[in-house]
């Protein structure tokens, strides 16, 4: 595993320009340049790895007040999206990975994630409530179309009038447009679309593999007008980088129908910050 300075080089659609070591690493190394060599040409473009995981359990809970719900599930540890700021980064170094290209191009799936759902909503102690889907990780990040881990989720939660929200950046959630649409009826299921920036260019470097800013949209206006609630979610703001556009996200998610609005400011922790400077820094130089 090597340092975020060993070397940094651009992946062809990613968002990390190098492995950071992780926080739990007992060794690392740091590369110095000196100066004579300088590439920050595009290399060969990185290959995702899916990593099979047989979860123990399924639904994470918690009793923050700061944390607007009390369950959640995460289909998949990393994300391929390989946004530069993604607070979840940090969570693979308890794998022993790096949460920098590790993050993005090493993904864990949990293809029994539908059987434990099903197992704990049939337990008498079970007590309702709506479970977070995108919390950690995008449900419906690429791998999901092949893997359909969170669409098995929503069939199991169809089955049991299980309340569900969900936070994605992904056009593939379009494809269980039908489920999302019948639940919504029965107000089990609110969506939100994280929308970043309006900027192609600057959704380039921040979110290297996610939908561009017009897809968000119209992904907005065609849940809103299958009936389903839809936020549009205006994060992270970043100040002096997207943070001028607040205002604009929210009327363009207004104007395509979504019924609610949120952001969130940048957080940037652990071994998030020097991966942020260093791979969103190095493509505008």
């Amino acid at each position: 595993m090597t340092d975020s300075n060993n070397p940094l080089r651009l992946h062809k659609g990613r968002g990390a320009a190098s492995n950071i070591t992780g926080r739990f690493a007992s060794h690392s190394s740091t590369y110095e340049s000196d100066g004579w060599q300088v590439d920050l040409e595009p290399i060969e473009r990185l290959i995702t790895t899916a990593i099979e995981e047989k979860a123990k359990s399924i639904i994470a809970t918690n009793q923050s007040p700061d944390i607007p719900f009390t369950q959640s599930i995460n289909p998949y540890r990393g994300c391929e999206h390989g946004c530069i700021y993604c607070y979840a980064r940090p969570a693979h170094a308890y794998m022993d990975l790096s949460p920098g290209l590790d993050f993005e191009s090493k993904i864990f799936f949990k293809p029994n994630a539908a059987d434990l759902l099903e197992q704990a909503l049939r337990k008498p102690g079970y007590q309702c409530s709506p479970i977070a889907l995108g919390a950690n990780t995008d449900p419906y990040q690429p791998l999901e179309k092949d893997k359909k881990i969170t669409r098995s989720l929503l069939e199991v939660m169809q089955k049991f009038n299980q309340p569900v929200t969900i936070v994605t950046k992904g056009q593939l959630i379009l494809r269980d447009l039908p489920i999302l649409a019948e639940m919504a009826q029965d107000n089990l299921a609110q969506i939100a679309i994280s929308v970043t920036t309006l900027n192609n260019e600057l959704k380039r470097k921040l979110e290297p593999r996610t939908a561009g800013p017009a897809a968000r949209l119209r992904i907005i206006e065609q849940l809103s007008t299958t009936g389903i609630p839809t936020a549009v979610m205006a994060a992270p703001m970043i100040p002096a980088l997207n943070d001028n556009e607040l205002e604009k996200i929210l009327k363009a998610g207004h104007d395509v129908g979504a019924t609610r609005a949120a952001y969130i400011l940048l957080r940037l922790p652990h071994e998030v910050a020097p991966l942020f400077e260093s791979g969103f820094l190095l493509t505008t130089h």
